[in-house]
């Protein structure tokens, strides 16, 4: 790890559960006040890149009914750049991940619509080109989440199996079950519940899920994902951002589309000069 000192030191007994589990909730990352300023924000910015859509959740893909999805938003918002880049959260993935350092990856706003589907049980990381390389995902509620309006649930130990198939999110294909997978020897996703300014990590190989949101309101939650410095594009498939910012395979993935975030930068990275946000799930089914 870095000798950099970190924001938000992780409990022995936090990072034991996310090395046997695969997750964990860190309680009380973020203060009331600047939670709801970020959450503003984001708002702000999901409103703004969803103004044309004016469907009915009914009228929508089976993909687009389990979330409004907004990705690498701190390229385009630059009040919600600090919450992507906050040295806290890169601190946090850094212990999480045992590594010397971290660069982001993606960012995203996940919101639920009232009504909105659960989330089709999936791991994260085979979704993109970047082999094993060490990968955990922040995932930020700005409100109160239970199991009645779309916490998040894990399979223990699942991301001991390592890269299972790859789950068409989209079901435009023959659904592959991952839940029924023999490696995950029968294990059933655990609900997590989360208050605002709690913060849940998971593992890029941590199978999960999001129930259904039975409420009236959207569960607004915003993810940050982390890579390991130094790690390597594993495959030539189609990858964002790797792809925009001319990353080979074999090649160490860098670029101004994923920055270092710890060790801290000496200044805030700024978005890449080419602004594109990719658009539908970013995988290969």
């Amino acid at each position: 790890m870095s000798n950099a000192v970190f924001p938000h030191v992780v409990p022995a007994e936090q990072l034991t559960q996310f090395r046997e589990n695969g997750f964990v909730r860190t309680p009380g990352v973020f203060g009331p006040a600047e939670l709801a300023r970020y959450a503003a924000a984001v708002d702000t910015e999901v409103a703004r890149r969803t103004a044309h859509d004016r469907r009915a959740l009914a009228d929508k893909t089976t993909y687009e009914q389990s979330f409004v999805q907004c990705m690498r938003l701190w390229e385009t918002a630059p009040a919600v750049a600090p919450l992507t880049l906050d040295a806290r959260l890169a601190g946090i993935a850094t212990q999480l991940l045992d590594v010397a350092g971290v660069l982001l990856w993606q960012d995203q706003a996940l919101y639920k619509e009232a009504g909105g589907r659960e989330t089709t049980p999936h791991q994260d990381q085979t979704f993109w080109p970047i082999g094993a390389a060490p990968l955990v995902s922040a995932w930020i509620p700005f409100d109160t989440v239970t199991a009645h309006n779309g916490a998040m649930a894990y399979v223990p130990a699942s991301h001991l199996a390592g890269p299972l198939k790859v789950v068409d999110i989209t079901h435009r294909t023959q659904p592959y079950e991952i839940l029924g997978d023999p490696a995950l020897g029968g294990r059933r996703p655990q609900i997590v519940p989360a208050q605002p300014g709690d913060v849940i990590w998971h593992h890029g190989f941590t199978v999960h899920q999001a129930a259904r949101n039975a409420s009236d309101t959207t569960r607004r939650v915003f993810t940050v994902v982390y890579i390991a410095s130094g790690s390597r594009r594993a495959g030539s498939w189609p990858g964002y951002p790797l792809d925009r910012d001319g990353v080979a395979a074999g090649e160490e993935i860098r670029g101004p589309g994923m920055p270092q975030l710890w060790p801290p930068p000496a200044s805030a990275p700024e978005p890449p000069g080419e602004v594109s946000v990719p658009v539908g799930p970013q995988y290969q089914p």
